[in-house]
């Protein structure tokens, strides 16, 4: 019984980011799409901050 709620729990999450995608809303944002105004806490790597320092001009 659980397996069968677990199938349905994850079913009706990837159908409302489908639903969203279809609608226009754009595409879900990962956590560091989330945090892209957020220079502080990121890794070094990540790409978002990368662009941030590159559009500060450092």
């Amino acid at each position: 019984m659980e397996i069968l709620f677990a199938i349905a729990v994850v079913s009706l999450a990837a159908g409302g980011i489908g639903l969203g995608l279809v609608f226009g809303r754009g595409p879900a944002r990962t956590s560091c799409g989330a945090a892209d105004h957020l220079a502080v806490g990121r890794c070094a790597d990540c790409p978002l901050r990368r662009r941030a320092q590159r559009k500060d001009g450092q």
